[in-house]
C-alpha cells in the first residue's frame, strides 16, 4: 500500500494538505482494480503525476471548446466540447468516455459530469480506465518490449515495437506526449516504492470508498 511519504517522494512538488486529502482515494482505487504490486503502483503514480500536474489539477485548464463536434468522443450535442472537458487524473473526455465510466461506476456523469473531478470519483475512473485496459498487465512487463498498434491517416494499422511502460503512456495519450517526463517519474517511483509493496498482484480487490 502507497504511503504518503512515498508519494511525497514521487511528486514533491504536491503539497502535504494535498496529499493528505487525495491519498485515501488514491489507496482505495489501487485496492479496487488490482494496481497491487510494486511495478503496477510505480506505472500508475507516475502517469498519474504528469497527467495530473503532481495532482494539482483535476480538470483541463482550456475550456474544452477544441473537443466540439469530435464525433470520435461522442461529442455530438451542442456544447458537448466544454461540458466533457477532460477532468480527473487521468483526464477523461468526451460524452462517450463520460456516458461509459458512468455506467461501469454506476453514476450519472453525462447529468453531472463535474463529479468526475472530485477525489471521490476521479480517483476511481482512472483506475477502471487503467485495469479495462490492460495497464495492469502491462505495468507487470516493466519495460520489455511489446507491440504497439497504431494507426496511419489513412486508417490501416501497423505495429511498433515499444517498451511496456510507454505502451502505457501511448493507451493514456493516445501518443508519446512527454515521454521523458513519465519515464522520469516511473524511474523515481521504482526507486521509492518498497518493493514488498503488493507482491500478490492477484490479491482480491477490495471495495471502493465508502
Amino acid at each position: 500500500m502507497i504511503t504518503d511519504d512515498e508519494l511525497k517522494k514521487v511528486m514533491p512538488l504536491c503539497p502535504p494538505a494535498r496529499r493528505a486529502d487525495y491519498l485515501p482515494f488514491i489507496q482505495q482505487a489501487m485496492q479496487e482494480f488490482e494496481i497491487s504490486s510494486y511495478l503496477r503502483e510505480a506505472a500508475f503514480l507516475a502517469q498519474l503525476a504528469h497527467e495530473s500536474g503532481e495532482l494539482k489539477y483535476m480538470e483541463e485548464i482550456a475550456s474544452g471548446a477544441e473537443y466540439e463536434g469530435r464525433t470520435d468522443l461522442g461529442n455530438t450535442h451542442p456544447g458537448d466540447g466544454k461540458r466533457y472537458k477532460g477532468r480527473g487524473p487521468i483526464q477523461l473526455t468526451g460524452r462517450s468516455n463520460y456516458g461509459t465510466y458512468g455506467q461501469k461506476l454506476g453514476l450519472d456523469l453525462i447529468t453531472n459530469p463535474m463529479i468526475a473531478a472530485t477525489k471521490e470519483v476521479g480517483f476511481r475512473i482512472a483506475g477502471l480506465f487503467w485495469k479495462d485496459h490492460g495497464l495492469n498487465e502491462l505495468a507487470d512487463k516493466d519495460m520489455q518490449i511489446v507491440d504497439v498498434i497504431r494507426r496511419r491517416k489513412d486508417g490501416t494499422k501497423f505495429v511498433e515495437k515499444h517498451p511496456a511502460f510507454d505502451a502505457i503512456t501511448f493507451t493514456i495519450n493516445g501518443g508519446f506526449n512527454h515521454q521523458q517526463e513519465r519515464l522520469n517519474y516511473y524511474v523515481r517511483a521504482k526507486n521509492v516504492i518498497s518493493k514488498d509493496d503488493g507482491n500478490d498482484a492477484q490479491a482480491t480487490a477490495a471495495g471502493p470508498p465508502s
